[in-house]
């Protein structure tokens, strides 16, 4: 995986937990899952289809 390998990961979430403290580790694991839900609902949805009509010119008759 990208050349990384389980050391470097395990510095990479030392760091983490340094930086951000293990209160807020949950928090940020919920929203960085919710991200990615909403992205791969996002990806799996069609375009959205604009229904709205054109602006008809209102002239006298």
């Amino acid at each position: 995986m990208f050349g990384i390998g389980m050391p470097e990961l395990i510095v990479i979430l030392v760091i983490i937990l340094i930086i951000f403290g293990a209160g807020k580790l949950p928090e940020i694991g919920g929203a960085i899952g919710k991200g990615i839900k909403n992205f791969k609902k996002a990806s799996k949805e069609p375009d959205e289809i604009d229904v709205t009509p054109e602006n008809k010119k209102i002239g006298p008759k």
